[in-house]
């Protein structure tokens, strides 16, 4: 039999001090390293006298010690030969198989299948887990200068910091094997536990560490259990989960660990409370080093890495690339939907068509994470489309991080948020989201988003005066946001983002509906229209109209700041009268008028305009000529292009004198069939002249002006036109707008200030 208890010879006392004094402590230090609610044990260790078996082993290796060397007397069964010499463990092989054997029933049970949110029944691990990437850089550790970041676009923010910054990425598994010890980092709901669950799945089948024994424990559970128990050992935790399979003998754990048999799975070291994290940690610790020859995998949220395992590697989950949201949708629809298999397929491959769309792009934003995915394919089988009200969409997803999830799990928290409802929660963010974005700061320094907090903070009721507490109260507000929710994420050193740009600007529309539809004030509606021709606050505008309760106010706001951008420029108010004019006797006159201004502020865009030039047979003709002079300004050398050209144009003019004219330009061509240094000299000699007439006989005949803009009009004009696209696309969304300020604003469009004053509004 092993013995209980062991004690220190008096040269191994002498040692033991010695290591002691180098490093500093006193005794309560020591107590609190080795996790002992008193320094008695230590006090019996250094005086000789007996202290139990583990308590003597962890003492020896938190002072770096053999403990083998400082035990009095260490009897022969100590030796770790003669540990795993014992006639029943001969050959450790066949003690892996047997336990193998004995625990499968219980990994497969244990880890086997997921529970998916809002899905009712359980679905198996193998029919949904997509192989994840790992970065083996954390972007967050970091060091960046705020002005590197500053100038990002919106396209540049959503790649940063998931996945361009550290090129290199390895297959998980590669991961696991590469580091012995290992604590995956990520953000909720990037599939830290599931990738663990695949592990010990494919451990337990032998396709994965085929040698070990997988061992999954959930640390929140460990850390519940020791509560009852009163004392942090795991070694103890898990020969508990030993016995419900049959395995009551705790050498047979401690043999397998010695000869480097485990894959020690621990999940969740986030979940822990702060008040037992700091035992948690340190028994990992304690662990990780008696029995260093086997793999060790620990998951955390990336916002807890100040939880520091020594001699652990971090590394942190990818961000799902295009090829896995492809695999996992087509794994989803399979795996969780009732239809029938060639509907599940058809409707995956509809999922992936429509996500890559541009108007979907927010959704294409939040399917890099899993659990968003996820969700957008949930929402997307039930409905067979993305929801038009994006609004509600982020607004499920921001309920989820911000409570459902950790409920999900039974996840109990530390109250840091001082006792915070959702809606308390909803508003904080979009004071920071609102602020930040305003700014025009997709990244803020730690003491800004600090300052914004403490600024919330300061105006409950009841609330510290002191700026002191209020700073304190700040920090840990923030601390709670990135670990629990994740929604502000520390992209490098001190310097904050949120998570997703979807949510910003989501928060950021939210605090300006807010404020108009509680306190009914008009400047943050009067605030937004100023923005508007700004691309990045478009999906503001989308978001704002399609949460109001009645969007009559900024719709009319919107159109009077359009209106306004070219209302000062005779040559511009001169053009759009011509284009009203050209547009009267149109059925649908906005989209005439939208034609001639597309066409002269970036001229030959007309295939684009296939949709309007069916309205009207006029507008189709126009569009055929000015394909016609696109042709021959382009490529003259493509003869053929050009005779095509003129060739479709004469089919539809009906106008004789534009017909003859065509007609006799079509004759001068050279005849395609000749060579081409003939056709070069034609080129040389008789296009210049050629080119004008055509565009003098169009201008004559259809468009009857030459419109010149400045550089600095082109810009008004573009502004201009994209603004109007933008209320257009307000108009369509599914937004509340009474019918008469809907007619109204439709008949304005694109008219010049001396029509638009003659209408009765």
């Amino acid at each position: 039999m092993v013995k209980r208890s062991l004690q220190a010879s008096l040269a191994g006392i002498q040692q033991a001090k010695k290591a002691f004094a180098h490093k500093g402590w006193t005794q309560d230090n020591l107590a609190l390293e080795v996790n002992l609610k008193t320094r008695q044990p230590i006090w019996r260790f250094f005086t000789g006298r007996p202290v139990e078996r583990h308590i003597f082993i962890d003492i020896c290796s938190v002072l770096s010690l053999n403990w083998r060397e400082i035990a009095a007397n260490s009897p022969e069964e100590f030796s770790e030969s003669k540990e795993l010499g014992n006639a029943e463990f001969l050959d450790i092989d066949a003690l892996v198989q047997q336990v193998q054997s004995q625990r499968f029933d219980k990994i497969q049970d244990q880890c086997g299948t997921l529970q998916l949110l809002d899905v009712t029944r359980p679905v198996r691990i193998d029919d949904i887990y997509i192989d994840v990437n790992i970065l083996e850089e954390i972007a967050s550790l970091q060091w960046l200068e705020f002005a590197d970041l500053q100038n990002f676009t919106s396209k540049e923010f959503d790649r940063f910091g998931l996945g361009e910054v550290s090129q290199t990425q390895i297959a998980g598994i590669t991961a696991v094997q590469t580091y012995s010890k290992l604590r995956v980092l990520g953000k909720p709901g990037t599939g830290k536990t599931t990738f663990l669950q695949h592990l010990a799945i494919q451990c337990n089948r032998g396709r994965f560490a085929a040698n070990r024994v997988p061992i999954f424990v959930t640390l929140r559970d460990f850390a519940d259990k020791t509560r009852v128990a009163g004392e942090f050992n795991l070694l103890n935790y898990i020969c508990e989960d030993f016995l419900t399979c049959g395995i009551s003998d705790p050498s047979v754990l401690e043999t397998l660990l010695l000869s480097g048999r485990v894959l020690l799975l621990l999940d969740g070291l986030d979940e822990v409370l702060h008040q037992q994290s700091k035992g948690v940690v340190n028994e990992i610790r304690r662990l990780s080093e008696k029995y260093q020859k086997n793999m060790f995998v620990v998951t955390c949220r990336t916002a807890a890495k100040a939880l520091n395992l020594r001699r652990f590697t971090d590394v942190e989950i990818a961000p799902f690339s295009q090829d896995q949201i492809v695999a996992f949708a087509q794994k989803w629809f399979t795996a969780v939907t009732k239809t029938n298999i060639e509907n599940k397929q058809e409707q995956a491959f509809e999922f992936i068509e429509k996500l890559d769309l541009p108007e979907n792009l927010q959704f294409q934003r939040l399917a890099i994470t899993p659990l968003f995915l996820h969700l957008a394919c949930w929402v997307f089988h039930h409905q067979n489309k993305f929801p038009t009200q994006k609004s509600a969409f982020y607004k499920q997803c921001l309920d989820l991080l911000l409570g459902k999830w950790d409920e999900t799990k039974a996840i109990e928290r530390d109250e840091v948020y001082q006792g915070f409802s959702l809606p308390q929660k909803l508003k904080l963010l979009s004071q920071v989201a609102s602020a930040t974005f305003e700014q025009g700061n997709y990244f803020f320094e730690q003491r800004i988003v600090e300052q914004h907090i403490s600024d919330y903070i300061g105006d409950l009721p009841n609330a510290s005066t002191e700026p002191e507490e209020l700073e304190l109260d700040s920090e840990g507000v923030l601390q709670a946001i990135e670990l629990q929710h994740g929604l502000l994420a520390e992209r490098v050193r001190g310097i904050f983002s949120f998570s997703y740009l979807t949510f910003q600007e989501y928060l950021t529309a939210r605090k300006i509906v807010a404020s108009y539809n509680l306190q009914a004030l008009k400047q943050p509606l009067e605030r937004l229209v100023t923005h508007i021709t700004e691309p990045r606050w478009r999906e503001i505008f989308l978001l704002t109209i399609a949460m109001l309760r009645n969007a009559d106010f900024l719709v009319l706001l919107m159109k009077q700041e359009i209106d306004a951008l070219a209302a000062q420029d005779p040559y511009l108010q001169k053009f759009l009268t011509w284009t009203s004019q050209k547009s009267v006797a149109a059925p649908v006159p906005a989209a005439i008028r939208a034609f001639y201004l597309a066409l002269a502020k970036t001229p030959h865009l007309t295939p684009y305009f296939a949709l309007v030039c069916i309205f009207d047979q006029d507008i189709f003709l126009d569009a055929a000529l000015d394909n016609l002079v696109k042709e021959c300004e382009s490529n003259f050398t493509n003869v053929y292009g050009c005779n095509d050209a003129l060739s479709s144009a004469l089919a539809i003019v009906q106008d004789a004198g534009l017909h003859q004219v065509l007609q006799e330009l079509k004759d001068l061509l050279p005849d395609p069939e000749q060579s081409r240094e003939r056709i070069q000299t034609w080129w040389q000699t008789s296009y210049p002249a050629w080119i004008e007439q055509l565009k003098t006989a169009i201008a004559k005949h259809r468009i009857q002006h030459h419109w010149h803009f400045s550089p600095q009009q082109q810009q008004v004009l573009q502004q201009y036109y994209d603004a109007n696209q933008l209320l257009i696309d307000c108009l369509n969304s599914n937004c509340e707008i009474t019918d008469v300020v809907r007619q109204e604003i439709e008949a304005g469009l694109l008219l010049p200030m001396k029509e638009l004053s003659k209408r009765e509004w």
